[in-house]
């Protein structure tokens, strides 16, 4: 891998981790495009790169990061914010627990790039669909309890897979209970903060054991750097599009890749 591939994924990553068409899908469509050989260390840049876009969320939401952090850790003070880091918290299990358990199955899946995002593309496509045609979109995100953060939470088990959309399975969970798009969406936003460090951390143990370590850093950081940048863009710009359109364009979106990927791969 090059530099500039590593810009181009990492851009990739930014533009396409919040927004509900799959990040992974496109990154394993652009690693084929690229002709970047599917490997191990192929698979710790995409985990870290993902690390990226992690630093765009904690600038994004900082000063909600914050106070939740702070209320969390006061936990004998009943605030909306203790609740909702505690939210986070539960939101969390079914997904470190899906991870862990089914990691060698996951990587196993990065042989198969084109297959594997040819299927989650058309799954996001059809999630996002069902979630705007069956979600009543009338709650906000002040109203939701341990039984909403459990279910959410599930749903974010499907983002473990390649080519799963992780924005697109956790705000379609909490349309699907009721939730408007930016409370879906924005909850959907800070639950994934756990995850996201945890497999990142996670893979940062594989990568600092790798034999050409120097030779590689230089990729991660350009892909890092690119993928924080893009990505507070990225959900700036969704924040808003979700206050005044539907999930339909992502669906169509989705549906119309995964028939060029099944056709061309």
């Amino acid at each position: 891998m090059s530099l500039w591939q590593a810009l181009i994924l990492g851009i990739v990553q930014g533009l396409t981790e919040f927004i509900p068409v799959s990040s992974t899908a496109h990154l394993l469509i652009t690693q084929k495009l690229l002709d970047i050989p599917a490997d191990d260390a192929m698979f710790s840049f995409l985990v870290i790169v993902q690390l990226g876009t992690l630093v765009s969320l904690f600038i994004f939401y900082w000063k909600d990061l914050w106070s939740i952090a702070r209320a969390t850790l006061d936990f004998k003070r009943a605030t909306p914010e203790r609740d909702l880091g505690f939210y986070i918290l539960l939101a969390t299990v079914p997904a470190l627990l899906a991870g862990y358990l089914l990691k060698d199955a996951v990587e196993a899946l990065f042989k198969m790039p084109m297959l594997e995002a040819g299927i989650r593309l058309f799954s996001a496509a059809i999630l996002l669909s069902l979630a705007e045609y069956l979600g009543k979109r009338a709650r906000r995100l002040d109203s939701m309890t341990w039984l909403d953060a459990l279910i959410v939470g599930a749903f974010q088990v499907i983002a473990v897979f390649p080519g799963a959309s992780r924005s697109g399975a956790t705000i379609s969970g909490g349309m699907f209970r009721g939730f408007d798009r930016p409370a879906a969406a924005r909850f959907a936003f800070l639950m994934s903060v756990p995850v996201m460090l945890a497999a990142g951390a996670y893979e940062m143990l594989d990568v600092v054991q790798m034999p050409h370590l120097a030779q590689f850093l230089p990729l991660l950081t350009t892909g890092f750097l690119a993928a924080a940048f893009v990505g507070w863009l990225s959900i700036k710009w969704l924040i808003g599009y979700l206050g005044k359109h539907s999930l339909y364009s992502f669906a169509g979106y989705c549906a119309a890749l995964g028939i060029i990927v099944w056709l061309v791969k």
